[in-house]
């Protein structure tokens, strides 16, 4: 058992009493030394009954009108949330009992699956784990914890009977915190618990309040603004400003990184001046994020010209020389109806992309419009329902030869009328149907059983999966992926997601957060479709990527600047430790172009069509 229970207490007559599964709310407060007794409790058991005398605040956590008291914990403070990982339902209901009845909140995960689901979903103070658990071991699994950075300070305590002291320093320096051994006394276990939660809770705190602030500009910290936001939506009032400074490129061209830096810091300082009291927080280089939580419409577009004239009208100096930014500005009015900060923030970074073009500088999003779906999207749902999606595989094969498998996964969908569309007719419908979250969630969750079945078979691969940024931005995406990798065991390298130049310029800032957050479990990136520009170029800096692929133009190009800019974008990539595939190769004139001017994969028909098999023939392929 998790804990020891006590003997069970008999009647007058020996007849064993009734007694409910789960102890009583507050019972467990009579193992509990710290824990006070409630207001006005007396002592009102006579000695005469045969009963041992307890106060009754020790035994029930309840006002004489069944309202239950407050839970532990101080001031304000929400009561102290516990996850229970423990596959054993008794030993879990126990546990359970003791913890709610000394005033913790306390949630049971029986699989190792659903726990990263659950710790999302309620944010516990501390969890505690048994060390064996069918499918994972404590170990794989405090890793996968210790992988998100949301769960990287919270503490994990181990209750285990396992007496072998080298096991628990294997999971100890995988990040677990604490080990109690079976069995344990309940006042005990509370007082860990409760010692673990405060020291927790006081150090977030203090986490909290230095890095809530940057100590030069005073802006908030962007997780800070980010979780403020999305604690906040939906929303029926309120805005979201993407405010970009232009020609940072040039600037660190002529004056160099360092001084650049100085000039953000200024100019965030003096956006932090011109936000007063509403959210401010730097997103990157070169761009700022303000959140307004209650301004109305009306209101929205004036305050995005304050932002605007009081960036553009102040005088900076740089190195002894006065200059003046130019400030675009980008935003989005929270009615639209965000779930999430996500979106929100990538609505107006959109907006922001627009506004360059803009005399102004300014631009307002507007979601699109879906009252019109093409007449592909009427039959997308029914498709996803009807299980007629499928991938299809092109192989992806080094040029200098070798025998790792890895394959570019491709959508096609068979229609009722027996045509197959192709990912070029399904993505747009999809996106103007509000459906392309549901179908990349199906392509990603059919790569990821296909990487699990040849690692089963020991014949590992790796695929590269093509998904919309709008998905990559939804807040728990991330979370859910990292969780259904380590849920099937796979090496974080098997995948690359595949990102789209188009949709990398628009949502740059927020494929940077998908993107940081994948990275620490083995998550690869390519950008595919991808032609030379000094915008295109600057993402292959600003995003972790280990591959681009480059757009079908260049497998063409027959000379002159077309060729040029092929080169230039090869260069550019191998000098950011980037490998380069060469995409759309129909023919061996093309190959050689490709292979002259120095990429790394070809891809194309010429190698192979691609098919519903994963059977190339990688070690004996000769280009």
């Amino acid at each position: 058992m998790l804990l020891q229970l006590p003997n069970a207490s008999k009647s007058v007559d020996d007849t064993p009493a009734s007694r409910a599964e789960t102890p009583p709310q507050g019972y467990w407060r009579r193992w509990s030394e710290d824990a006070p007794p409630a207001d006005g409790a007396q002592d009102t058991t006579s000695a005469s009954d045969g009963e041992s005398s307890e106060p009754v605040a020790a035994a029930a956590a309840t006002s004489p009108d069944g309202v239950p008291l407050p839970p532990l914990g101080t001031g304000d403070e929400p009561p102290y949330r516990v996850l229970i990982v423990e596959d054993d339902r008794a030993q879990a209901m126990f546990a359970e009992g003791v913890l709610n009845g000394a005033g913790i909140e306390a949630v049971v995960a029986a699989e190792s699956k659903d726990v990263l689901d659950t710790m999302q979903r309620i944010k516990p103070d501390l969890v505690l784990m048994d060390l064996h658990m069918p499918g994972m071991s404590g170990t794989e699994l405090t890793t996968m914890i210790r992988a998100h950075e949301s769960f990287l300070h919270t503490p994990i305590v181990f209750l285990t009977g396992d007496p072998d002291p080298e096991m628990q320093y294997q999971v100890l320096e995988v990040g677990a915190d604490d080990f109690l051994q079976k069995p344990i006394r309940p006042r005990h276990l509370i007082a860990a618990i409760e010692s673990r939660v405060k020291r927790a809770r006081a150090l977030g705190k203090q986490r909290m309040t230095e890095a809530s602030r940057h100590p030069a500009t005073g802006l908030m910290a962007r997780p800070v603004l980010l979780q403020q936001l999305s604690s906040a939506l939906p929303a029926t009032a309120g805005g979201v400003y993407f405010i970009e400074i232009e020609g940072t490129s040039t600037l660190r061209e002529r004056f160099g990184y360092a001084a650049l830096e100085r000039l953000m810091t200024e100019a965030g300082r003096r956006l932090g001046e011109l936000a007063g009291v509403h959210p401010a927080t730097r997103l990157n280089d070169h761009s700022f994020l303000v959140y307004t939580p209650k301004l109305e419409d009306l209101a929205l577009d004036r305050q995005a010209r304050v932002w605007r004239d009081g960036l553009n009208q102040k005088a900076f100096d740089v190195d002894g020389h006065t200059i003046k930014l130019r400030v675009t500005v980008g935003y989005a009015a929270l009615r639209h109806g965000f779930t999430d900060a996500g979106g929100a923030l990538e609505a107006a970074e959109q907006a922001s992309r627009h506004a360059r073009s803009q005399a102004l500088g300014i631009f307002a999003f507007e979601p699109p419009d879906h009252g019109q779906p093409s007449d592909l999207s009427d039959y997308l749902r029914d498709a996803l329902a009807d299980d007629r999606f499928e991938l299809i595989y092109q192989p992806i094969v080094a040029v200098a030869g070798g025998d790792e498998a890895q394959y570019q996964t491709l959508l096609r969908m068979n229609a009722a009328d027996g045509t197959l569309h192709n990912a070029a007719e399904i993505i747009p419908a999809a996106e103007q149907a509000g459906m392309i979250h549901d179908i990349d969630r199906w392509v990603l969750e059919r790569a990821l059983d296909v990487l699990q079945q040849r690692r089963a078979q020991s014949r590992p691969v790796r695929l590269f999966v093509p998904q919309s940024s709008r998905t990559l931005a939804r807040d728990a995406y991330a979370d859910w992926l990292a969780s259904a990798i380590a849920v099937r065991g796979l090496e974080g390298p098997s995948l690359v997601i595949d990102i789209r130049l188009a949709d990398a310029l628009i949502h740059a800032v927020t494929l940077k957060q998908f993107c940081d957050q994948l990275v620490p479990v083995g998550v690869q990136f390519c950008l595919s479709q991808y032609e030379h520009s000094p915008d295109a170029d600057s993402l292959l800096s600003q995003l972790p990527l280990g591959y681009i692929r480059l757009s079908a133009r260049y497998a063409h190009a027959d000379g002159g600047a077309l060729r040029d800019a092929m080169r230039t974008s090869i260069d550019r990539a191998h000098r950011q430790g980037l490998q380069v595939i060469g995409h759309s190769v129909e023919d061996p004139q093309a190959a050689a172009t490709l292979w002259m001017s120095g990429i790394d994969f070809i891809q194309g028909n010429l190698v192979q069509q691609a098919a519903s098999e994963l059977d190339f023939d990688f070690k004996n392929a000769v280009l």
